[in-house]
């Protein structure tokens, strides 16, 4: 029997509820109907008490989250969409990721963000806010990419003592499978090296990992070229020591992301390398992320606002030819 990428955040989430009274779920329309992509389904039945429908009000649900966990509770939030934590930004970021610097009291919640496009979405269903929570001190930004990842790093980011948002991509939810749940191989701080090579070295994270494989095969097949990728799995903080020795084999680096492009992730691991591993370097770093506009509802011009592997495939032909 096979397991998904959502399947494996319902498992997690019911195993958290088993194994600590103190988890609680709250988000709007997680309980009986189990919520907009159904990762809380049957969760409500088992845990009655902890399984809780929230206001349409983002605010308030982060609020009450906080005020949960610094009473000792390990709140697991639920946002429909990534792009409607914005409404609760002033407490995550203000509050929330402030309020153990400020007291010396933790707060251990973990706030789920559906992230990422799928076809149709549109502008306002398919941001990837992971940028703009890794501005601010204090917060823990997961960004994982595989299934095992979607599930060992939500038990552990529901234990943390630092508030995490946790970014899961709506992409990955029902296409990504496996035969079964593998064994955690990495602490969740490192990055992991998907597939190795000697040429070039992608830097990424959640969904465009898969994208950048497909893209280094095919190049493989192509040219012959041997394309390393590294999943950064957590964007804060980012693991530059596994980066860097990539870099050293390779010589070459394309960071890819599918966030827009000011002042992003990509920006960030870019600045890093250039920092601590300039001397690294055959050719300048090349960067590609999504189109500087909004994310268009049209499923031929979505397709060309954000990489692909062809996209990709192409900015390493650019970067191997300098």
């Amino acid at each position: 029997m096979s397991i998904t990428y959502i399947e494996a955040i319902k498992q997690a989430q019911d195993e958290c509820l088993a194994e600590d009274d103190s988890v609680f779920i709250y988000g709007q329309d997680i309980g009986n109907f189990g919520g907009a992509f159904k990762a809380t389904q049957g969760l409500k039945k088992k845990y009655p008490d902890r399984v809780l429908d929230a206001p349409i009000s983002e605010d308030a649900m982060i609020g009450v989250a906080i005020g949960a966990a610094i009473n000792g509770m390990k709140p697991i939030i639920e946002m429909q969409f990534a792009d409607f934590s914005t409404v609760g930004f002033n407490q995550i970021v203000n509050n929330a990721a402030t309020h153990y610097f400020r007291t010396g009291v933790p707060v251990p919640m973990t706030v789920r963000l559906p992230s990422g496009g799928t076809p149709g979405s549109g502008p306002f269903h398919s941001q990837c806010l992971e940028s703009i929570y890794s501005h601010y001190p204090g917060l823990v930004v997961m960004t994982p990419a595989t299934i095992e990842d979607a599930y060992y790093m939500l038990k552990e980011a529901v234990q943390m003592p630092d508030p995490v948002i946790y970014c899961e991509h709506k992409f990955l939810y029902r296409w990504l499978k496996a035969d079964k749940l593998g064994e955690p191989d990495l602490p969740i701080n490192k990055a992991r090296v998907v597939r190795s090579g000697k040429h070039a070295t992608i830097v990424t994270y959640s969904a465009m990992v898969h994208e950048a494989v497909r893209a280094a095969d095919a190049l493989k097949e192509e040219s012959d070229w041997d394309i390393e990728v590294v999943d950064l799995r957590m964007v804060k903080p980012i693991d530059i020591d596994t980066v860097l020795a990539s870099i050293a084999r390779t010589g070459r680096v394309l960071v890819l992301g599918e966030g827009f492009p000011w002042g992003g992730i990509v920006a960030e691991v870019v600045k890093q390398i250039v920092a601590d591993g300039f001397h690294l370097l055959d050719a300048a770093p090349k960067t590609l992320n999504s189109k500087d506009t909004p994310i268009p509802f049209h499923p031929k011009l979505w397709s060309t606002h954000r990489p692909t592997p062809q996209s990709i495939a192409q900015a390493m032909r650019e970067l191997l030819h300098q």
